[in-house]
C-alpha cells in the first residue's frame, strides 16, 4: 500500500451567468479550467482552476485514488476525482468532476495495481511472463484509510499460478465489494505465463520458408 500523498489546489466558484460552452472556452484561453464539485448534502458547485496547477498534479498518478483537497475562494472542499476531460489532440483536460467525501462514511473508489518483487519472481526467473489481468480494483473503505495503490507481492508466483481478488493483501479496513457477490466475481488479477515453444517454431519455420520462397 503506498502512503497518501496531500493534494491541494486552489478554485474560484463560477456564476451561472459566466457558465456554459463560450464561458468554458474563454476559460481555456486564459489558462483556467472549468469543472464541478458535486455529491455530499451540498448543491453542486461550478468552479475554475488555474491550469497549469491540476497539469502539475496530474503528474502524480497518485492523483487519481487520492482524496483532494480543493479550496474554492477560502471553503476548502474533500474531494476525489471522478472524470477528465481532455482535448482530444493535444491531450490537455479540458473539463474536471469532482465528488465530495464525508469522513466517517464508507466510499466507493477505483485503486491501481501494482506488482513487486518482479525481478525476482521465480515464474519469471524461470522464463515466463507476469501479466496483468486488471490495472485496477474497484474498493470499499472510509476516507481516511483508502490506498493510493494495491501492491501484489509475485515474489513466489510460479509459472502457471494465478493471484485472484481474494488473494489480494487489502489494507486494513479495505473491502472489495465485488467478492461480495461470489466467486464467478472473483478475478484473475496477475498469472505467469510462458509462451509456447512450439508457436515459436512454429513462427520460425513459417519465416524460413518465405525465405526460401524467395
Amino acid at each position: 500500500m503506498s502512503i497518501m500523498a496531500n493534494f491541494v489546489l486552489n478554485a474560484e466558484a463560477r456564476e451561472e451567468s459566466v457558465q456554459g460552452k463560450g464561458s468554458s472556452r474563454r476559460l481555456r484561453l486564459a489558462a483556467k479550467l472549468p469543472a464541478i464539485i458535486y455529491g455530499g448534502a451540498a448543491e453542486p458547485v461550478s468552479i475554475t482552476l488555474e491550469l497549469r496547477q491540476l497539469v502539475k498534479q496530474l503528474e502524480n498518478n497518485d492523483f487519481f485514488s487520492s482524496i483532494i483537497t480543493i479550496d474554492v475562494s477560502g471553503k476548502k472542499e474533500e474531494v476525489v476525482i471522478k472524470a477528465l476531460q481532455r482535448h482530444p489532440a493535444k491531450n490537455t483536460p479540458m473539463h474536471a468532476d469532482f465528488m465530495r467525501i464525508t469522513r466517517g462514511e464508507i466510499m466507493s473508489a477505483v485503486v491501481p495495481v501494482s506488482l513487486i518483487n518482479q525481478d525476482v519472481s521465480k515464474g519469471v526467473k524461470a522464463g515466463g511472463i507476469a501479466t496483468l489481468n486488471l490495472n485496477e480494483v474497484q474498493v470499499e473503505t472510509l476516507p481516511r484509510n483508502l490506498p493510493t495503490s494495491i501492491e501484489v507481492d509475485i515474489a513466489d508466483l510460479e509459472i502457471g499460478q494465478v493471484i485472484h481478488l481474494s488473494d489480494l493483501k487489502l489494507p486494513k479496513g479495505v473491502t472489495i465489494p465485488a467478492l461480495a457477490q461470489g466467486e464467478d466475481h472473483d478475478q484473475a488479477v496477475v498469472s505467469i505465463v510462458v509462451i509456447q515453444e512450439e508457436v515459436v517454431k512454429d513462427a520460425e519455420t513459417d519465416s524460413a520458408e518465405a525465405e526460401k520462397g524467395e
